[in-house]
Formats: structure tokens, C-alpha cells, sequence
């Protein structure tokens, strides 16, 4: 389910999100054992983008099984090793089982498409999960195994549906051209700057300049007047016919632009012009007296287009070939909101598995395998550990319980079918089947994750509640006293 988020503060803003870093992020955390799991989540989101609220769900159920341990008398380093032990046997088990997708590339978009729909299931985007899947598979591949999504621009447009979202190639920036300017260029040479643009009055602060009759104000106004035309013949001298600047530009040199024919967008918002000087194979510029040291980008054409009611500049054929926009439609900004989260954990999962081409079957089947692994070994294993790596066992079987729970199921009726499904069968491929309530085979039901996002939520959250349990008191520091004069 969904959290309403409420700010306390002025406005009060609102957030609707079932993303587990988002809502950690913006959690009031007093505890200092709570902020260790507020940080694996951050990092779990930085470094893969899913899995989020499995590390902590995880790490907490540790937790909560080395509490009655450490209340039946068994030390804590004794519990660690134990958890330690019972962490190689889970990985090996998982490592064993994943399926590898390299050179075979067809194998591996499917395998990415029934990824994209698993990580989507869980959020807002699930009904229309076949559509959103293929924008990121198609999103994701044309990255050609980059994991950075700074070439995926994803904007978002209130109206529409969320079904009327769509992936177009190239970069679109959500400005206007100036006016009387070419709405149209082809093969477009496009300076990207970052200098002001308005007339340059004398900014120093304070600073007055007495006049003893009007024609000296004009004489000034004409001074200033053509330093900027000076700057923009600079700027033209370069030989673009596009000029991209993060400040505004003001009339003056608006006017110049458009008799010299160059299209001109101001006020282009920073994280927009440093993805487009990325993308169209440029830099950003503020001084252009050589205009030889100055990178400009390149476009095959720039144009603009309307989305719903309003008009944005699409730039086609750029420099880096795998730059592409996703356009988000939806009812409110909240929908959009929670709509680019959704995207952008399914952009992270696809980029991540396309990098380590390995997948495992879902809906807690790693889990209970890991779990069976670990109760096995531990079956074998002498002395007190024995009992840390049983109860490492207990905690894995937590997922798969919480995801029957989310679906409104039994939970204990549904872990305890599939750890006799394990049990029998050393090969099953049983998992939790939310659409049928019961327990049903993974594979058949094309319910896969990305290996790389099980393998940090193992290792993450044995490391934290390892962390927590080596700590055996909280130490408060008392605040510095100020040394009286």
C-alpha cells in the first residue's frame, strides 16, 4: 500500500509513495540504531535503485531474531559468526541458481521485460506494467550496457492518462523558442552557455553614478547597449545557429538573435542544460572571447513540438546516439511524482542487470531456497552457532511472509506450503502467486529479479544488523560548553 507523506512545515506538501527510501528519506529518525537502516536504504537505492524496503524489511527480522538469542545468553560475536557462516551458504545457493544471459541477447530482453514487470508490480504503475516495461526495456538498451540514466530525461506532463506516456529518441527540453526565431533547424550547431544575458548595468553593490543632465543617462544607456551587442556578435562569431543559455535573455539581444536567424532558449533550468551539453556532445560556456577553445554540440535537428497544450523543443539526431526522453502523462502531479519514482527503480534494476547479466526467479523464491540452504547447513553445523544460522534462517522466510501479507493473504499458511515445496524438491521453483493466493511456479509465471539486486540485499542487511549487534551501549556526548570570556 501507499504512504500519504504530510510535511510539518509551511505549505505543507504531500507526498504519495510506496518507495521505501523515499519515504525513509523523509522519516524524523531519532534512534540511532534506526538511522544504520535509514542508510543501507539510501545506499541500496544509490547503488542498484530497487530493493529498498527488502534490506531493511530484512535486516530488521535479524534484528529481531538476535534479540531472543541474545536473551537466551548466547553472545553476540558468537551470533554474528553464526550469521556470517549462514550469509556465504545464502550466496552460494543464489549464485548457484542464477541464470546467465550473456551473448544471448534475446534471452536477455526477455528475461529484462519479465525484470521491468516484476519491479513494477508493487507500484502505481502496475495496470499498465506491459507498457511501462517496454519503455524501460527499450529505454535501458539503448544505453548499450552504460548504467548511467543521465541520457534518460524523463518529464512530466499533468493531463493525459498514464497510459499515453511514451519514450521518444533524442532530448526534449520543456522551454519556448524566443520570438520571431526559426522554429526549425536542421543540422544545428548549438552553443551552451551559462552567462547573463540582460543588459549589463554596473552590479556592483552600492555603487552610484551622478549625472548633471539626461543626455549623460542616455550616453550610458547607449554604453551598455553596445557591450551587449558586442557580447552577442561574440556569441554568433562562433558559427552556431542555436544558443542555449541558463540565464534570460533579455529583448535587446533577443531581437539580434533573430535578425541573424539564430534560435535562442533562455532560461533553461540547470539539470536541463548540463543533460543537453552531456547529450549533444558540447560544454557549457560563459566566456567566448576564444571562440576556438568553446565545444559546441550538435544536432541534426532541433524543432519544436507540442505535448497536451504546451510546446517543448525536441532535439533529434544528437551526438550521443543513446540520449532518449520519456514523457510521463498522468492525472496530478502527485501520479507523476510517484510515476517517475516507479520508472526510475525499474531504469536502475534494467541498467544494473544488463551490466552483471544475471537473473534469479522472484516472489520469494530466493528467500526460501536461501533459507533451506541455511537450515541444512546449520542442521550440520555444532555449538551455539547452529542456533544464530536456524534463526538467519527464520528471518530470510520473513520476505516471502510479507509479500503474502501485501497481497492480503495467509501468510503463515503460504510460507509453510513453500517450505514444504523446498523441502521435497530441491529443484522447485515455488514462489508466492499473489493472483491465484496460493504458492505456484515462478518460471511459468515469468516472475524474474535481478540477481545483482538480491546479492546487496543479502549482504546489506546481514552487514547492518552485524553492525547493530556489535553495539552494546549508547553513549551520549554531552554538548561542548561555551568557555565564558
Amino acid at each position: 500500500m501507499d504512504k500519504i507523506l504530510q510535511s510539518l512545515g509551511r505549505g505543507q506538501e504531500i507526498v504519495v509513495t510506496n518507495d521505501g527510501a523515499t519515504i525513509l528519506k523523509s522519516l524524523y529518525v531519532d534512534n540511532p540504531a534506526a538511522k544504520v537502516l535509514v542508510d543501507i536504504s539510501k545506499v541500496q537505492d544509490d547503488e542498484v535503485g530497487d530493493g529498498t524496503t527488502s534490506v531493511v524489511v530484512l535486516a530488521g527480522e535479524l534484528l529481531r531474531e538476535a534479540e531472543k538469542l541474545v536473551n537466551q545468553r548466547i553472545h553476540p560475536m558468537t551470533i554474528i559468526s553464526g550469521f556470517r557462516e549462514a550469509c556465504d551458504v545464502a550466496r552460494k545457493r543464489i549464485e548457484g541458481a542464477a541464470k546467465s544471459y550473456v551473448g544471448d541477447e534475446a534471452g536477455l530482453k526477455k528475461a529484462l521485460l519479465d525484470i521491468a514487470r516484476t519491479t513494477l508490480s508493487s507500484k502505481i504503475l502496475t495496470h499498465d506494467k506491459e507498457h511501462f516495461a517496454r519503455l524501460a526495456v527499450d529505454a535501458v538498451l539503448r544505453l548499450k550496457g552504460s548504467t548511467n540514466l543521465d541520457s534518460i530525461h524523463i518529464i512530466k506532463k499533468a493531463g493525459g492518462t498514464l497510459k499515453e506516456s511514451f519514450l521518444d529518441e533524442g532530448f526534449i527540453l520543456d522551454k519556448r523558442i524566443g520570438i520571431g526565431q526559426p522554429r526549425r533547424i536542421e543540422n544545428a550547431k548549438i552553443l551552451v552557455a551559462n552567462t547573463p544575458m540582460d543588459t549589463d548595468k554596473i552590479k556592483i553593490y552600492g555603487a552610484r553614478v551622478r549625472v548633471d543632465s539626461m543626455s549623460k543617462i542616455a550616453d550610458i544607456e547607449k554604453a551598455e547597449k553596445e557591450k551587449m551587442r558586442d557580447k552577442v556578435k561574440a556569441i554568433i562569431g562562433h558559427g552556431i545557429n542555436c544558443f542555449v543559455n541558463r540565464q534570460l535573455i533579455y529583448n535587446f539581444p533577443e531581437e539580434i538573435f533573430a535578425d541573424h536567424n539564430v534560435m535562442a532558449i533562455e532560461h533553461a533550468d540547470f539539470d536541463g542544460i548540463e543533460r543537453l551539453a552531456l547529450v549533444t556532445g558540447g560544454e557549457i560556456a560563459s566566456t567566448f572571447d576564444n571562440p576556438e577553445s568553446v565545444k559546441l554540440g550538435g544536432a541534426q535537428l532541433v524543432e519544436e513540438m507540442m505535448i497536451g497544450e504546451d510546446r517543448l523543443i525536441h532535439f533529434s539526431g544528437v551526438a550521443m546516439g543513446e540520449a532518449c526522453t520519456i514523457v510521463l502523462r498522468g492525472a496530478s502531479s502527485h501520479v507523476l511524482d510517484e510515476a517517475e519514482r516507479s520508472l526510475h527503480d525499474a531504469l536502475c534494476v534494467l541498467s544494473q542487470t544488463v551490466a552483471d547479466a544475471r537473473t534469479l526467479l522472484g516472489g520469494g523464491w530466493p528467500e526460501m531456497a536461501m533459507a533451506h540452504a541455511v537450515l541444512e547447513q546449520a542442521a550440520r553445523t555444532p555449538g551455539k552457532r547452529s542456533l544464530a544460522m536456524e534463526a538467519f534462517g527464520a528471518a530470510l522466510r520473513a520476505i516471502p511472509a510479507t509479500i503474502s501479507e501485501n497481497a492480503g493473504l495467509d501468510s503463515a499458511e503460504i510460507v509453510s506450503q513453500l517450505r514444504a515445496a523446498h523441502g521435497n524438491d530441491a529443484d522447485t521453483r515455488m514462489g508466492v502467486d499473489v493472483l491465484t493466493g496460493s504458492i505456484g511456479d515462478m518460471a511459468a509465471r515469468g516472475i524474474t529479479e535481478s540477481f545483482k539486486v538480491k546479492i546487496a540485499v543479502l549482504l546489506s542487511a546481514t552487514e547492518a544488523a552485524e553492525m547493530i549487534l556489535r553495539v552494546d551501549e549508547i553513549i551520549k556526548c554531552a554538548p561542548r560548553q561555551r568557555q565564558e570570556e
